[in-house]
């Protein structure tokens, strides 16, 4: 039996287990089948897609979608919303921009009315995002209960506004489902109970594999004029990166110098144009591509014909792994240790010598490691929905 044949062995064995604990739970203390899911920013939309998916097959679950609107963008939002086939949000409260304290403040004022007219059963949040934060705890003052999806995770960073975000919500809420066992070895240490916690995968690698497909038949690459494997795909949004002119003057330099070799694609972040041009830091060379952002199979096209990719996302780390296209994470810490313990991530800082002299070395490499984490098998939605449902059933609904 090779690796993967053995994860897959140990899939249904883990299934079956996570389905059998939530016998422990205790049931909700709201009698009501409306679950009120939250996105807010565009690593949001990808996870939630999935999750709607599943629930509006369940007869006894009624998914309401809340845009809390911190990514206003249309290609930041409206278009991932298409192209992942996720119904319009019911609710859009249209925060935008801001700083984190008053978009924080602003989602939380906007969300309030939304919890009292609707009465829910159970407010299911996903990953870091201010969004996630501020409507859990909307959500646990009212008494009632919360979901996070992706939770546990930790880069031991509290400079990173995400990982504040990350420690208040999982501290609150009350049903965690993670998507790699170091998720449930943090949440452990930090004293949250067992019959709360979940090793269930990850929603957002549900949603790669659904539009995998679809994204081949995208025409960018032929826009662009690419060919697969000849360019270097980058993302770069993180404040430690972006609005140190220092840091981002370095990052562009290493790519100005990488696109000597080949083509780098760099889909900017509204945020990273922003300091871009308040720092006025040139672009020289034709070959550096700075584009608008991009719909998600355009990305996810971009992502798996790539040569290698750079980044600060936690998520691409993630993706990447699943496509088996290298990657160096320009941070010195990740939240996603399953990545660099399969191999297919490393992390590199932002030091350009230290960018450089990786980048050079990943260029020797063929492909990323073959392997996977256990239950990134495109069924964690499933195996969260079947808890849920599970749960309600238990409270007499």
């Amino acid at each position: 039996m090779n690796k993967k044949e053995g994860i897959k062995a140990v899939s249904p064995i883990i299934d079956t287990v996570v389905l059998q604990s939530v016998h422990s739970i205790r049931p909700f203390a709201a009698a009501k089948r409306k679950i009120i899911l939250v996105a807010g920013a565009r690593p949001n939309f990808m996870k939630i897609a999935p999750l709607m998916t599943m629930m509006t097959k369940e007869p006894l679950l009624n998914p309401l979608l809340v845009h809390t609107g911190q990514h206003y963008d249309k290609k930041m939002s409206g278009l991932f919303f298409q192209q992942l086939g996720i119904p319009d949000p019911e609710v859009n409260l249209g925060v935008g921009s801001g700083s984190h304290a008053q978009q924080t403040a602003a989602i939380m004022n906007g969300f309030e009315p939304v919890l009292l007219q609707h009465r829910p059963a159970a407010v299911l949040v996903v990953g870091d995002v201010n969004s996630t934060i501020a409507c859990g705890l909307v959500a646990v003052k009212l008494g009632i209960t919360l979901i996070h999806v992706e939770a546990g995770l930790r880069s031991f960073d509290r400079t990173m506004p995400e990982e504040i975000n990350r420690v208040l919500t999982d501290a609150i809420s009350d049903m965690l489902f993670c998507s790699e066992q170091s998720g449930m070895d943090n949440l452990r240490r930090e004293g949250v109970s067992c019959e709360k916690t979940f090793l269930v995968g990850n929603v957002m690698i549900d949603n790669l594999l659904r539009h995998r497909e679809n994204a081949r038949s995208s025409n960018i690459l032929d826009e662009l004029r690419l060919s697969e494997r000849s360019y270097v795909l980058v993302t770069l949004h993180r404040p430690a990166n972006v609005d140190d002119s220092k840091t981002l003057t370095g990052i562009m330099g290493v790519l100005e110098d990488i696109c000597h070799d080949m083509p780098v694609v760099f889909p900017v972040h509204p945020r990273t144009r922003a300091r871009l041009q308040e720092l006025q830091i040139p672009v020289h060379n034709s070959r550096l591509m700075l584009l608008d952002p991009v719909g998600y199979l355009e990305f996810l096209k971009l992502m798996s014909s790539a040569r290698l990719v750079l980044t600060d996302s936690g998520g691409v780390q993630e993706e990447t792994t699943i496509l088996r296209v290298p990657c160096l994470t320009l941070r010195d810490n990740t939240e996603r240790p399953v990545t660099l313990d399969l191999g297919s991530n490393r992390l590199v800082g932002t030091e350009p010598d230290r960018i450089r002299h990786a980048y050079r070395e990943l260029l020797d490499r063929a492909e990323s490691t073959t392997r996977i984490p256990p239950l990134w098998d495109g069924r964690a939605a499933e195996r969260i929905v079947a808890i849920i449902r599970k749960r309600l059933g238990e409270a007499g609904c």
